[in-house]
């Protein structure tokens, strides 16, 4: 006990020389100060998000960095505004419940400098990202799940909240009048849609944020890809950005969002190191599946990346001024 005190008020007398710190560019070994910032400096923020919810976030997520925030602030607020929101079912509060009718949140976040944290089957608290951001500032680990992850966030401010809507516990209760013995705990497609943002400021530093309820009717205590470092998310500083979406499963078994940043690394651009990690599931499936995943990558010039396996997926980019929702051309998958 008297470590975790003594180490809660180095940080709270540290925090700003940690400000100061953290704004210094990182000078990687043989690399220049400009090119540690991908070679971008002072030019605009480029903000990239999963989905039409990714929309009002990545204005919100803009407007931190107008307000002089950092780009790991942007992304923690951008996403806060979908966790927020009753009518997106598939994140936060008023996201779909598991099989026994509990809502259980995931969410991680990670900026240009490894740094990363995570929660998952997070309980009755509402910003799991805003949690995540905690385990990586204040703690020595990475992940923290399931009821050590409430208790977590209650020491350290949080409120207690339901988040189950009056919408989401009648579907629920709908979900579970019609299962037959035939049914294994999956829900539509549709009830997993994650939102997953990327944010690049002026000076080339990359962060980037992913949240989810999971998916509806899960069995209790499933997580999905979200909030894993290198699954949902990852984020290197000299190379890019990744997030995914959909079917967590397969995301987790090819280290999606890795390989996309792997891909980019190798010299691929981001859209083609999208395709790339697809065809990947693709091959482990012998090139047909019938789920749904999706990726979107940046990286640090600023130049994005958007591909799915099948229609629907749409991404929002919020670059040059304009904030836009474009489609998804999936590829074939047989």
């Amino acid at each position: 006990m008297q470590r975790r005190w003594n180490r809660r008020r180095f940080m709270k007398t540290m925090t700003g020389l940690g400000a100061v710190f953290l704004s210094w560019p990182r000078i990687l070994p043989g690399k220049s100060r400009k090119k540690s910032a991908g070679g971008r400096q002072n030019s605009p923020p480029v903000i990239l998000s999963t989905w039409n919810h990714g929309i009002p976030a990545n204005a919100q997520a803009m407007q931190a960095l107008q307000d002089g925030g950092t780009v790991l602030d942007a992304v923690e607020a951008g996403v806060m505004v979908t966790e927020n929101d009753p009518e997106v079912r598939s994140v936060g509060y008023g996201g779909l419940p598991d099989e026994d009718g509990k809502v259980t949140l995931d969410a991680c976040i990670m900026d240009w400098n490894w740094r990363c944290g995570s929660v998952a089957a997070l309980e009755d608290i509402k910003n799991p990202v805003a949690v995540a951001r905690k385990v990586m500032e204040i703690t020595d680990h990475v992940m923290l799940v399931g009821g050590g992850a409430k208790t977590f966030a209650l020491r350290t401010g949080f409120q207690e909240d339901n988040l189950l809507t009056e919408d989401a516990r009648a579907w629920w209760l709908d979900w579970k009048r019609n299962l037959s013995t035939s049914d294994d705990w999956l829900a539509p497609e549709d009830s997993h849609d994650t939102i997953g943002m990327l944010a690049l400021d002026v000076d080339g530093k990359i962060a980037g944020a992913c949240t989810t309820s999971g998916m509806a009717g899960k069995i209790h205590g499933r997580v999905g890809d979200s909030p894993i470092i290198g699954a949902g998310l990852y984020v290197d500083g000299e190379v890019g950005g990744a997030a995914a979406t959909g079917v967590g499963e397969e995301v987790i078994r090819t280290a999606g969002s890795h390989l996309v940043v792997e891909n980019m690394r190798r010299g691929m651009s981001p859209q083609a190191a999208c395709e790339e990690a697809l065809r990947r599931i693709l091959h482990i499936h012998n090139g047909r599946t019938g789920v749904q995943v999706g990726y979107i990558a940046m990286n640090v010039q600023g130049a994005v990346g958007a591909a799915s396996l099948k229609p629907g997926f749409q991404y929002a980019l919020h670059a040059g001024g304009t904030n836009r929702l474009h489609d998804v051309r999936p590829m074939a998958t047989g």
